[in-house]
């Protein structure tokens, strides 16, 4: 088995191109059997959402711990982690990770100071006596969600956290699903004490994102939750939006290749293969005019296949919503990832500069061969949380503009009110709210 080419760019939109709304994603057969196992009933994705929210925000730490042994298989006397267990993590990870977890904490952290000083200033300009302008304040304490379960993201926390220590947040807490064992992994630890986390609490799901937005007894409650989950965490996250802020629902990861003939097959097989594998969700995409470039990527990927321990899972994310798409030209290729508007964009062309401007909507863009997705995802230095589900059609990666709030300044001087009251006055009158038109005139008639 491999990936399925597809010669009809229609069929394409009409299949792994077209957007499925959260609440209609087909859940694979062993979570819906899960589901049912733990509610005693069947239940969809968002209705056990719903209960699980419920629930911690009524019993607080005894749901969150309750959920944890149900969905995770762990039994947890306490959900945050001891200094103890975090130093003994620090001494597990071997040296050469430990090193490699700092090379890219420096370079996440200096990208984003750069991007701090371009971006993260406070004015103020005085005219006519008047003063207008804009306070930038960091946010109190954020939560940083890590994925877990099947694999470690260590990389996340660090994606997360430093952009927010970064923008000033006085307190950074991260929550991430404990292995069956009670444990958390050592890399995900250690990125943690890199990235200068305050504390670390054992909770995935969306029982760690109703405790993060309600505080419970040892989880405390946050301004704001960053950081990529599965189906389960973005519909919670987006049950909770308003009473929580939110870095967007970055959910399944995804990633669009839009290639050439002067594209290396073998590279973009392994591209495509590296976002498969995150799991059976995910999806991995190659648009392309180019018939030969698509059989030889479609011949790579078989070859690759058999060495990899998560063969099955990529296997499935292929066969689900992966893909590669015969286009009538590049132009097409364009014009089909602006629609699709992924979360991460490859263009993997001759020139690829020549086609940036023609881009309107991705997470991140990739440009050349060299510059792969996955080597974004660990070290380059831009945040590697982005938006998916097509929403870069309108949202962002993460940057520190997430983690702070612009506060606009008022500062009117007697003559600007004298200028400018009569102009507010009819407005407020045309809105029938007297009482604003009144509060302008009255200080019309100062001094008279």
């Amino acid at each position: 088995m491999s990936i399925p080419i597809i010669r009809e760019v229609e069929q394409a939109r009409a299949t792994i191109l077209k957007r499925v709304p959260f609440d209609d994603v087909k859940v694979p057969t062993h979570i819906a059997k899960k589901l049912t196992q733990v509610f005693g009933k069947p239940l969809t994705p968002v209705q056990a959402v719903q209960q699980i929210i419920a629930d911690v925000r009524r019993f607080g730490d005894q749901a969150v711990i309750g959920y944890t042994r149900l969905l995770d298989g762990a039994s947890l006397s306490q959900l945050r982690v001891s200094e103890q267990e975090i130093e003994q993590a620090w001494n597990e990870t071997p040296p050469s990770l430990r090193a490699s977890l700092e090379l890219a904490a420096e370079r996440i952290r200096a990208f984003h100071l750069a991007q701090k000083e371009r971006q993260v200033k406070s004015w103020v300009e005085q005219k006519n006596g008047s003063h207008l302008g804009q306070v930038m304040r960091p946010m109190s304490r954020v939560g940083v969600y890590a994925p877990g379960g099947s694999a470690a993201y260590p990389s996340s926390v660090l994606m997360a956290a430093i952009p927010a220590r970064v923008a000033g947040v006085q307190e950074v807490i991260l929550v991430t699903p404990p292995s069956r064992t009670g444990r958390l992994h050592p890399a995900v630890l250690s990125a943690a004490r890199i990235a200068q986390v305050n504390a670390v609490f054992k909770a995935g799901g969306a029982q760690a994102i109703a405790a993060l937005t309600y505080g419970t007894a040892t989880i405390p409650r946050v301004d704001k939750i960053c950081g990529p989950g599965n189906l389960f965490v973005m519909l919670a996250k987006r049950q909770v939006y308003g009473l929580v802020g939110l870095d967007g629902l970055p959910g399944p990861t995804e990633t669009l290749i839009v290639a050439d003939h002067t594209a290396n097959p073998v590279w973009v097989a392994a591209d495509l293969i590296a976002q498969a594998e995150h799991d059976a969700l995910a999806s991995a995409i190659l648009l392309t005019p180019s018939a030969e470039l698509a059989l030889k990527t479609q011949a790579a990927v078989v070859k690759q296949l058999p060495d990899l321990p998560r063969q099955e899972v990529v296997l499935q994310s292929f066969q689900q919503q992966g893909g590669i798409v015969l286009t009538e030209s590049l132009e097409q290729a364009i014009e089909l990832a602006n629609e699709y508007a992924p979360e991460h964009l490859c263009l993997v062309v001759e020139d690829p500069l020549s086609w940036l401007n023609r881009v309107h909507n991705a997470g991140g863009i990739f440009l050349g061969e060299y510059s792969s997705e996955a080597l974004g995802d660990y070290v380059v230095g831009p945040s590697h949380i982005m938006p998916t589900g097509g929403s870069a059609r309108f949202a962002s990666a993460l940057t520190v503009l997430d983690f702070v709030k612009v506060i606009n300044i008022f500062d009117v001087s007697p003559q600007e009110v004298q200028a400018l009251s009569p102009t507010a006055a009819e407005i407020a009158d045309s809105e029938g709210l007297t009482g604003h038109a009144n509060a302008v005139r009255c200080r019309l008639r100062v001094g008279k």
